[in-house]
């Protein structure tokens, strides 16, 4: 039997979980979990690192309760990152993707090299805070930070340092950068000449799958835990799941859903192609150097932070709560943008919905329920919207969509993708972002020969479900209407 340890951390919550492989099947144990709670300090959105780290630490002791384990790896989101100085230790807390400090930053860069090259050599969809523009912003705003600082290491970098001494860039995780030679899988010389950053701060890029060494003697004296190996996993939680897809086809789209939504394709080889930086989609590596093509769509985050809102205003909903206000009204009665810039930021999400609908001429949600079912009907048929995108940028016609990851839940949102996209859906499995960890570590130590073998091992979990669309000329003639309300 081997034994392997996940850690999966997420934007609001992370967990541990065991992995038991005999050979055959993969059975899973959750072992630890934990609230990822961001903080707002002096004006600025920070990640709880020590916390993190802390609860990492707790995870590791209770792994150890249960016997010695084969091997670890951790995934975390993308382009965030934490400096360290020269005698290894953190500057600062990480700051937050949602903090609003890159404002302007995109257009500093572009001065500096043109927007089309620079997505030449990274292939990678522009937003506000890709690690470029946190970097460039901070030479800007905290150049004495960066003075002091001597490595960066991106969040499932960052966590491995401290388990094990080694500082590295897992390669996916590296790709969600913006500063690397997505075609060379090395760091842009070009972009760091160009733009004065500082690339004395980046070191070697090493292969997803990687083993970056062991529980240093202080972890493993705080925890209980054995020697164990680290393998740098696909760090990137995104490539993570895509691992997980249950699929026998190279011709397949998928979509991440939970906080974030990631829909894309997989490709043998980066294309960061005229037609795909007017789509805005990235090129992503991941496993042996696989390209996830894909779009980050602002997801169940609107749904996440309204229910805060109206727990703030007083009224504590379930999720499924909301779901069934959200069936009990009429549809397609008004959409939103889910990507529109207005929701990024936290804030009092169902305000800024009515906003956004006086704004385009649209009726505005009132009720609990028609606010939610705004949210859904404009999820879906921004999936639509991208899968057609998607289509025509790569040339591939896909036939089903498979949906891994916490979204995989949302029973009413998986039903309303199918019949807007007029295709069958698969859903499962909900805990790909681990299944994909484990999957790479197994890959790693040669328990699993290849990739294929490895989603033939997840098709088989039990949690997979099938939506066939519904009513396809009612979403047809409503689709018709959110492309007019959203452009």
């Amino acid at each position: 039997m081997k034994k392997i340890l996940a850690f999966d951390y997420g934007a609001s919550s992370g967990r541990a979980i065991a992995g038991y492989f005999d050979g055959s099947s993969l059975r899973l144990e959750e072992l630890h979990r934990f609230d990822n709670e961001p903080l707002r300090m002096a004006g600025v959105f920070y990640w709880d690192f020590p916390r993190l780290y802390a609860e990492m630490l707790g995870g590791l002791s209770k792994a150890a309760r249960t016997g010695e384990f084969d091997s670890v790896g951790i995934d975390t989101w993308g382009v965030d990152f934490g400096l360290l100085d020269a005698r290894g230790q953190l500057l600062s807390n990480p700051v937050h993707y949602r903090d609003g400090g890159t404002a302007g930053a995109q257009q500093e860069i572009f001065g500096l090299i043109p927007r089309e090259r620079l997505y030449e050599i990274t292939g990678t969809q522009f937003l506000d805070f890709n690690s470029i523009f946190r970097l460039h912003s901070l030479r800007k705003l905290r150049p004495e930070m960066l003075s002091a600082a001597e490595r960066l290491l991106f969040m499932p970098d960052l966590f491995g340092y401290f388990l094990t001494g080694e500082k590295y860039s897992e390669y996916s995780i590296a790709t969600t950068s913006q500063l690397m030679d997505i075609r060379a899988g090395t760091w842009s010389e070009e972009i760091f000449e160009k733009t004065g950053l500082p690339r004395g701060l980046f070191g070697e890029i090493v292969p997803s799958g990687a083993v970056v060494g062991q529980l240093t003697d202080d972890v493993r004296a705080a925890t209980g835990a054995n020697a164990m190996k680290v393998v740098a996993v696909c760090g990137h939680d995104t490539q993570s799941a895509i691992t997980a897809v249950p699929t026998d086809s190279e011709s397949f789209a998928f979509l991440s859903s939970g906080t974030w939504s990631l829909l894309g394709t997989e490709l043998k080889k980066p294309a960061p192609t005229k037609e795909a930086l007017a789509a805005n989609f990235t090129n992503e590596g991941g496993w042996q150097g696989d390209i996830g093509m894909l779009k980050n769509i602002c997801g169940l985050w609107l749904i996440q932070e309204s229910r805060r809102q109206y727990a703030r205003e007083g009224t504590k909903y379930s999720y499924a709560e909301l779901e069934q206000a959200a069936r009990s009204v009429k549809p397609f009665e008004r959409f939103i943008d889910p990507d529109d810039a207005l929701f990024v930021a936290p804030g009092n999400m169902p305000e800024k919905i009515r906003e956004y609908c006086r704004r385009t001429k649209q009726s505005e949600p009132e009720t609990v329920g028609e606010v939610i079912r705004c949210i859904y009907d404009s999820l879906a048929f921004k999936y639509r919207a991208t899968i057609e995108s998607l289509q025509a940028v790569t040339g591939k016609t896909f036939e089903k969509l498979y949906i891994v990851g916490g979204g995989t839940k949302d029973t009413f949102l998986n039903g309303l993708c199918a019949s807007a996209l007029d295709m069958p859906v698969s859903a499962g499995p909900a805990e790909a972002t681990v299944v994909g960890n484990l999957l790479v570590q197994l890959m790693s130590a040669g328990e699993i020969s290849s990739l294929r073998e490895a989603r033939a091992l997840v098709a088989a979990m039990p949690d997979i479900r099938t939506y066939e669309p519904q009513e396809p000329g009612e979403f047809a003639a409503a689709y018709d209407r959110f492309l007019a309300a959203t452009r």
